[in-house]
């Protein structure tokens, strides 16, 4: 008998179904939510998005878009681009005011969109958003994108008071030397030196706070291997003689980039603020005041000078051996005021 073989029956492979696709909206919305709000660089968010149409479509919604933070919108001077820009403004419709800030002063000092700039800081401004305030201030202080005679010393006061009340350190000191000095506001010494001191005492603890949490993240794996104490915090000497410089706002960054790297022209006989952290150009010449004893920097504001005098200015200000004619401005304050080592805390 022949025997007759037995047909093999392919079982149908069943597909799995994708839990990716059976996930909410909502839920994609608030995971992309933390991601832009914390994310270190805007490719990391960029990334994400270019990995699928969908995440593409929920991460652009206005409700992620809002939440921003500043390293997310940290974009590179050599990297701008017209989908840079257009991502910025999506995040502005969205409400972001980082993104308000951050693209009011690339269309102000870059793209010399004055009015334009000027607005968006204004909205994020309104909504107590303090480097705005703090920035709308040293704009009406110097008359900015204008003439000399459009300055507004009170119009700079009243702003440095508001980003002040907030906490804004260069805020704080700015208000500080104001009142030191009666510039656009009644001479009040005692008050101003109080603000001086509070700006250094913030500016101290938020160094000391950074450090803590380096330190104890060190300590705990040192005391995983070693059983050892962890310490309540690290010391530092000198009363803040080595506290680190303050973060810098991204957008500080990108205005240095995009003036000291060629990407657009300072034009002739117009400075940036000598101030590392800054990088603010003058809108005319001689916009910023020099130095009243070298000559050889110039600031946008006091506090600029301030920070800059204790972290690098001070081991290298030299007196010229010609008396030094000051092309500021004739209004009383033609240089800048040197910063006494005494108004700061433990200064040297």
């Amino acid at each position: 008998m022949v025997q007759r073989k037995k047909l093999r029956t392919c079982r149908k492979l069943v597909e799995k179904p994708d839990l990716f696709d059976a996930l909410p909206d909502d839920l994609l919305e608030c995971v992309l939510s933390k991601l832009i709000s914390s994310a270190p660089s805007p490719s990391d968010f960029i990334n994400v998005l270019l990995t699928c149409k969908r995440l593409n479509r929920v991460g652009l919604r206005p409700t992620v878009l809002s939440q921003a933070g500043p390293k997310a919108l940290a974009v590179k001077a050599k990297n701008w681009s017209d989908s840079a820009h257009r991502f910025l403004k999506r995040c502005v419709f969205a409400g972001n005011l980082e993104a308000c800030y951050t693209l009011g002063m690339i269309r102000f000092y870059c793209l010399q969109n004055r009015s334009s700039g000027t607005s968006l800081m204004a909205k994020a401004a309104m909504k107590s958003h303090a480097p705005a305030l703090y920035s709308l201030a040293v704009i009406q202080f110097n008359g900015s994108g204008g003439g000399k005679n459009e300055k507004d010393l009170r119009a700079g006061v009243a702003l440095c008071a508001r980003a002040a009340s907030i906490g804004h350190v260069d805020a704080v000191r700015e208000l500080g030397h104001c009142l030191q000095d009666g510039y656009g506001v009644r001479q009040n010494i005692e008050k101003g030196r109080r603000l001086l001191i509070e700006a250094n005492a913030r500016e101290f603890f938020q160094s000391v706070s950074k450090t803590r949490t380096r330190h104890q993240s060190y300590y705990f794996q040192l005391a995983r291997a070693t059983d050892a104490q962890i310490p309540c915090s690290p010391l530092l000497s000198d009363f803040g003689y080595n506290v680190e410089a303050p973060e810098v706002h991204p957008v500080n960054n990108f205005l240095k980039e995009w003036f000291e790297s060629g990407v657009s022209d300072l034009g002739n006989g117009l400075r940036l603020c000598s101030y590392s952290g800054c990088g603010r150009p003058e809108t005319r010449v001689h916009e910023y005041r020099r130095c009243s004893v070298c000559g050889k920097v110039n600031y946008c504001s006091r506090a600029c000078q301030a920070i800059d005098w204790k972290t690098r200015h001070k081991r290298e200000c030299v007196p010229p051996l010609a008396p030094l004619i000051n092309d500021g401005d004739a209004d009383g304050l033609e240089g800048m005021v040197e910063i006494a080592p005494a108004e700061f805390v433990g200064g040297h």
